[in-house]
């Protein structure tokens, strides 16, 4: 291969190694020494952008202390938030309420269109030559198997969802399908509905997550950032605004979200346990007391797993929750319509396929019914998703490292759809088949629903305590991983915050689930939380519109996208230059060339005027020079350039261009 040196604006890729920021923090300096010396054949003394192999945020020397800023702000409002609750519980699920009904009614089309723009720029991302980007250093391996980080990251983002709407939103819209599709009631509404189903949980959902996710991750683990969500924005911001107030006002707003919405959550979990102890020990109903000690102890469970880290609490938990998970759908499948599940899985499979682009196509405009459709659950659905995004994501990205964009993409978003394919095929079909059969399964409230499908099976006693235990432990695996993160933007983005920080976060979302779940008329305060936690979600989806702008901006200027573009311009030139000179007798060896008068263009990447800067100080003893410099500069080491992508030595007949 041909390694010429270039004018036509390859200089605005080299930064000067004298610059102040480059000088600066020597143990960041220390540690960029250790891996620039691991550049097999390249001189320690001298490398390209394009070789810098990445930096992960442990290399820079960054030094974590807690945000009392970030941390009291946000401290502040939520109690702030829960005494409303216990003095105007009425009036604060009134107030919340007025301004979602706006928040639906005139963002609705902006929900949907953010929803289908970030699904395909995920794609893009995955089938594009930015997919062979690894979210790390170019020699990392993965820190966790491919089960267990598909446990994690399932666990976290949707399990708890899964169980409670399993059986009953299919059997909704088997009775009542969406607006201009079919009559309710018949064999033609099951596939339907389970259609509608999947794509409300499906790669759609999944999207929002993976966009969080793959952005934090890249910058972490390959341009050395905090892993916050006001860190994405560098490229715009610069390094050092992204901790000013705008990155501040993001981080409260990312906490506050994430707080809110694992209390909601937290909340709808204990009132399922809660229906699951009355059925098994037939008590009757139970009062709010033993929603508050459900609560209390679920709390106290997850602060633990929290306390002890993603490695041993939430990897052991999520592996343990997924077996119990398989156990418990194929129990339904074996005892239950087996048949029926297995011929429906592929058409619902194509019917959604089919039914997509008028899904995603449905407006308010066509008419009265298919505006409340759309407000009840489409919008509901992707403002949840929005909402839930900084603390998924960002812990999607805790659990990703060193993984490809490729396959992150592939993982996060196909994995878990199938995966809710067939759950919810199992359960919803079970549910339908049993309606038709006259058990006369009542859809409100939802939480009752599984128990009841449960209830016409065998061994109804024992798949009760398992699908409660299944309930408290997706629940404890999802909101261990928010305390994690809650606590890793209080403190600045220290990826292993202190436990003191994670148990006050963990603690707080216990205390407004247990506060609100009791406070005001039946259920209006836990029904203020859920709508505080949607209407979060208009803000932060336009967050996640220049997240993409963000991202791609960064991943252009990636190491590997600017050696690819090198790659191609040197064979391309150089191939043709040798055809044009000397026939097909001639090879392509390293060789120092003067273009600058030449007819053909130079690689022309967009400049990096600053390639972040903690890459910078992370590589300052690697001193980065203009190519036509490092190749006539006398003090450069020999062959600086010619053991990198060299290829074979050219052959003693041949002619060097």
């Amino acid at each position: 291969m041909c390694l010429v040196s270039g004018d036509n604006g390859t200089d605005k890729n080299f930064k000067n190694a004298s610059s102040p920021a480059m000088r600066s923090g020597a143990r960041a300096a220390e540690v960029a020494r250790s891996f620039a010396r691991g550049l097999k054949g390249f001189a320690p003394k001298t490398v390209h952008p394009a070789l810098i192999p990445g930096v992960g945020v442990e290399q820079t020397g960054r030094v974590y202390r807690t945000d009392w800023l970030v941390f009291s702000v946000a401290a502040a409002f939520v109690v702030a938030f829960i005494s409303w609750g216990i003095f105007g519980g009425d009036s604060l699920s009134t107030a919340t309420q007025s301004v979602l009904n706006w928040v639906i009614e005139y963002t609705g089309v902006f929900f949907t269109s953010v929803a289908t723009a970030i699904l395909l720029f995920m794609i893009f991302l995955g089938v594009s030559k930015y997919g062979r980007i690894k979210l790390g250093r170019d020699d990392e391996t993965p820190e966790f198997s491919m089960f267990s980080w598909i446990s994690m990251l399932f666990a976290a983002g949707m399990g708890i969802g899964l169980v409670f709407w399993g059986a009953a939103e299919p059997l909704t819209f088997f009775e009542t399908p969406p607006p201009g599709t079919v009559e309710g009631g018949t064999l033609e509404a099951m596939q339907t509905a389970q259609a509608q189903v999947l794509y409300h949980w499906g790669p759609q959902a999944w999207s929002f997550y993976a966009l969080v996710g793959v952005a934090i991750a890249y910058g972490s683990f390959r341009r050395g950032r905090t892993p916050l969500i006001s860190s994405v924005f560098a490229p715009f911001l610069g390094e050092h605004k992204t901790t000013g107030p705008v990155g501040k006002t993001i981080d409260i707003f990312s906490i506050l979200v994430t707080l809110f919405g694992t209390a909601a959550s937290l909340g709808l979990g204990a009132l399922q346990i809660g229906h699951g102890v009355e059925l098994v020990s037939g008590i009757g109903e139970l009062g709010n007391g033993v929603l508050i000690a459900v609560i209390a102890v679920l709390t106290a469970c997850f602060i633990a797993s929290a306390a002890s880290g993603v490695a041993k609490g939430i990897q052991a938990l999520s592996n343990i929750n997924s077996v119990a998970a398989m156990i418990l759908a194929l129990f339904v499948f074996f005892v239950g319509p087996s048949l029926l599940i297995l011929n429906l899985l592929p058409g619902i499979a194509f019917q959604f396929i089919s039914d997509l682009p008028m899904m995603m196509g449905r407006s308010g405009a066509q008419g009265e019914a298919t505006e409340q459709f759309l407000a009840s659950w489409t919008i509901f659905y992707w403002a949840w998703w929005i909402s839930w995004s900084p603390f998924v994501g960002m812990f999607i990205a805790k659990i990703s490292r060193a993984r490809t964009i490729r396959q992150f993409v592939l993982v996060v978003i196909a994995v878990p759809s199938l995966i809710s394919l067939i759950w919810f095929a199992i359960f919803g079909t079970t549910a339908i088949d049993q309606q038709l059969g006259g058990a006369g399964l009542a859809t409100s409230p939802p939480e009752n629903v599984l128990f009841g499908v449960l209830e016409n099976l065998p061994l109804t006693e024992i798949t009760y305590i398992v699908l409660m235990l299944l309930i408290a432990i997706f629940f404890i695996t999802g909101a261990d991983s928010a305390s994690l993160i809650m606590g890793t933007m209080s403190q600045q983005g220290d990826p292993t915050p202190k436990r003191w920080v994670t148990v006050t976060w963990g603690t707080l979302v216990g205390v407004i689930a247990a506060v609100l779940l009791v406070t005001g008329a039946e259920g209006s305060g836990l029904r203020a939380l859920q709508n505080v936690t949607i209407i979060a979600a208009l803000p932060f989806a336009v967050i996640l519109v220049f997240m993409m702008v963000a991202l791609m901006k960064d991943l252009r200027r990636d190491p590997l996208i600017l050696r690819d573009a090198y790659g191609r311009k040197a064979l391309r030139h150089s191939v043709r230059t040798g055809l044009e000179e000397y026939g097909d007798d001639f090879a392509l060896v390293p060789s120092e060339y003067d273009h600058s008068q030449d007819e053909h263009p130079w690689v022309e990447e967009p400049s990096d005027e600053a390639f972040t800067e903690v890459f910078e100080t992370a590589s300052a003893p690697i001193i980065t020079v203009d190519a036509d410099a490092a190749l006539t500069d006398p003090d450069a080491p020999d062959g600086s350039f010619s053991e990198v992508d060299r290829g074979e030595e050219a052959g003693p007949n041949n002619t060097a261009v």
